[in-house]
């Protein structure tokens, strides 16, 4: 028995005017490249709670259309997509079908919208793969492929009873990083996040000796890797990660995350980040204005009560040789035509080292997709192609959809310039030799490169 593991890989956007624009930017095409570069960690994983028994064999399809040879010596299709490719999932899908082979299809997307990816597949697994596979294999072994597996409770896996991704199924030479999750869930509640959120309740955390174990298979096929840890914000537990940081300073590794602005507040913590090899955190900022965090967060409004430390934490992270890369988000509904400007300036001043910009974007399954539904601000119902953050999909509040294009596009031009980028990184080394903490970056570019990305 054989099962074909297929990624859908390589997100495209839509956007005509940005494409064309990013293609003369270093830094845009940069980022672009990273985003586009990583593996399908859910699959790997599935890979690694199939039998021994039954042979897996792992695959990334960048266009569906470009494709000149799919496999057909495949007992089972598993397919994984992000909501901007589904539709080329689908596509995928339904070729295998007409081949009678059977296609499984799980992830954030088909689980928020189930009874659609089920007109295209066998099967459709709602939730946490992880406690389903087993039980999915087995049915189909014996000829009973059910329709659907839905977790019960959603969120109900414990991190505990994770296996070690199939690292040996990738060739580590096509990817810049390589992913392990530490964590799954998020405390706060963001309008507009489309995270694991939706396939965990309940913010949880893997095991030290297991987040270990998989760096050191990920070692196994890559000497010196650099790590992507994929969570929906690393640190929310302090005390648990100072443990996890202090067993990775052994481990001698580069690593990248996203968390929130909180741990700009624990010194300890930003120390064993440095030391361990943390390179830099994406940090979802959002908007220079404080008015527009208002209800961003829909919990207890957590993101607007940290606005006015901004500039401090961000000065504080990088102190410590760490870049911060801060994400902005547009078509907010307090944005009008000045935001652009504004983050401009912010950007200038704060000394970030890195920014990354998207368009606000209605994923389904999340808060801001039933009110902007409700309102009727969604542009094209369903057009999940467009869920690529570099696309618009919504009804800005208090500008056009042509202002909020302009603008982007401005912006775009002016922050990812080589120009405005050097600048940037520029300002970062020369903060670095007036840091208190330059002795010891100091002596960590002895043995790595500084600011390796």
């Amino acid at each position: 028995m054989k099962i074909g593991l297929i990624a859908m890989s390589g997100i495209r956007t839509h956007n005509e005017e940005l494409a064309r624009l990013g293609l003369t930017l270093p830094a845009f095409v940069e980022r672009g490249k990273v985003i586009a570069s990583l593996p399908s960690l859910s699959l790997l994983t599935l890979a690694a709670l199939t039998p021994e028994r039954i042979e897996v064999e792992y695959r990334e399809i960048a266009d569906i259309r470009a494709e000149t040879f799919l496999p057909d010596d495949y007992d089972l299709v598993a397919i994984s997509s992000y909501s901007a490719q589904i539709f080329e999932a689908y596509e995928l899908a339904d070729q295998y079908q007409e081949k009678n082979i059977p296609v499984v299809m799980g992830g954030l997307h088909v689980t928020a919208l189930p009874e659609e990816a089920k007109q295209h597949c066998a099967s459709v697994v709602v939730g946490e793969g992880e406690v389903l596979w087993p039980h999915l294999l087995s049915d189909f072994e014996q000829g009973d492929l059910k329709p659907y597996y839905l977790q019960s409770p959603p969120g109900s896996y414990d991190l505990a009873d994770a296996p070690i991704p199939r690292f040996d199924l990738l060739d580590p030479n096509i990817y810049n990083r390589l992913t392990v999750q530490t964590s799954r869930g998020c405390p706060w509640r963001c309008e507009f996040c489309a995270s694991s959120i939706l396939l965990s309740p309940r913010y949880k955390i893997k095991p030290v000796s297991k987040v270990v174990a998989e760096i050191r298979a990920i070692k196994d096929v890559w000497h010196r890797p650099f790590i992507e840890f994929a969570d929906d914000n690393t640190f929310v537990n302090h005390a648990h990660y100072k443990e996890l940081l202090r067993a990775l300073v052994k481990e001698k590794i580069r690593w990248f995350t996203e968390t929130d602005i909180s741990v700009a507040n624990d010194d300890e913590l930003l120390g064993l980040m440095r030391d361990s090899g943390c390179k830099q955190i994406l940090i979802g900022l959002e908007s220079p204005r404080k008015a527009n965090l208002n209800n961003i967060e829909l919990n207890a409004n957590w993101k607007m009560k940290q606005f006015d430390g901004y500039r401090e934490a961000i000065a504080k992270i990088q102190s410590y040789g760490i870049t911060v890369d801060g994400c902005f988000v547009f078509g907010l509904d307090g944005d009008t035509p000045e935001i652009f400007e504004e983050v401009y300036d912010f950007v200038k001043d704060s000394g970030l080292y890195e920014v990354q910009i998207t368009f606000l974007t209605v994923y389904p399954g999340t808060p801001l997709y039933h009110r902007l539904k409700q309102a009727g601000r969604i542009i094209r119902d369903e057009a999940w192609e467009l869920c690529t953050n570099l696309d618009i999909n919504i009804v800005p509040k208090n500008m056009t959809t042509q202002e909020l294009q302009r603008g982007f596009l401005w912006l775009t031009e002016n922050l990812f310039s080589e120009q405005t980028t050097s600048r940037r990184r520029r300002a970062f080394k020369q903060m670095l030799k007036t840091s208190p903490n330059f002795s010891r970056i100091a002596q960590q570019a002895k043995e790595s490169t500084l600011i390796q990305m």
